[in-house]
């Protein structure tokens, strides 16, 4: 029953996000394609299905084609991923069981998170924010490393957390969703915490992409309405990124958990190098422009 609303709200909201961008992309003469960005959807999309998220590759690869200007960046991730993670929700909703009241508390801690992320994203200095998240993701990765070398306990078979254990989920979504304001990506932490705690990884799609299926349409409507953002280059992603996601969801079941593990190590330790990175630099205008646009 709790699934079943779930899935009804989220295609209500995908529907309302689909008409939205058509109408302000008509209205701004930008209803064109953009075919590198249809593959860019396609290929980050796939790999975002199997848990390896899809904000740092996209950022890598529009920084390194220059696609879009740096300020337009947390726009294209928001609104361009938005479609595809929708559909991961809802089929990942449906493949996979797990506790409902973890599913809806985790999800609705997310979205309260990021009500309160932006705020913090106003009042905190960039490059403290930066270097906090980036010295917490390789920690993070450290230990899942770990996990791959079992030098921890193995992944659990486990499809609901004991109180404590839930507690700890939920208040740990909340936080993944204000730094979702920072465009840091809940995927590889959500994962990481899940399985950390017990839950089985595969239990942990759908709580991860439910959280972001349903924070990102309202990010997105926000940003399809700013100047700073290409929407060509957003439905290019969501063209890509729908089919991706349909294909690689039966892939999942077969890929090894050891491998994923891998990638979102790799993927988790680019994203802190790059925060890190940016502590040692003052913030350029754009960056500041972009945060600002986020929140």
């Amino acid at each position: 029953m709790v699934a079943e609303i779930l899935r009804i709200a989220l295609v209500v909201i995908s529907v309302v996000s689909a008409i939205d961008l058509v109408r302000v992309a008509s209205r701004r003469s930008q209803l064109g394609v953009n075919l590198e960005s249809v593959a860019l959807g396609a290929i980050t999309n796939f790999f975002d299905t199997l848990g390896i998220g899809s904000f740092a590759p996209t950022t890598a690869w529009v920084k390194f084609r220059k696609m879009v200007p740096d300020s337009f960046i947390p726009g294209t991730l928001n609104a361009g991923h938005s479609l595809p993670t929708i559909a991961e929700a809802l089929i990942f909703i449906v493949l996979v069981e797990i506790d409902p009241w973890l599913l809806v508390f985790c999800i609705g801690a997310a979205v309260a998170g990021s009500l309160i992320g932006v705020p913090i994203v106003v009042c905190a200095p960039v490059r403290v924010v930066q270097g906090v998240v980036g010295i917490a993701l390789v920690i993070a990765a450290g230990l899942y490393a770990m996990k791959n070398l079992s030098l921890m306990p193995g992944d659990g078979a486990a499809l609901s957390l004991a109180a404590t254990s839930f507690a700890l989920a939920v208040a740990a979504h909340f936080v993944m969703g204000a730094l979702m304001a920072f465009g840091i990506g809940l995927y590889a932490p959500s994962l990481i915490v899940l399985s950390l705690l017990g839950l089985n990884p595969i239990g942990a799609f759908p709580i991860m992409m439910g959280a972001c299926a349903f924070l990102m349409p309202v990010s997105g409507v926000r940003f399809i309405r700013t100047d700073r953002i290409d929407l060509r280059v957003v439905i290019g992603i969501a063209i890509g990124g729908v089919p991706a996601v349909l294909v690689a969801a039966y892939v999942v079941k077969s890929l090894p958990l050891v491998t994923l593990r891998w990638g979102v190590v790799v993927v988790v330790v680019y994203a802190a190098l790059l925060l890190l990175r940016s502590t040692l630099k003052s913030p350029s205008a754009g960056e500041r422009v972009a945060t600002a646009v986020q929140s």
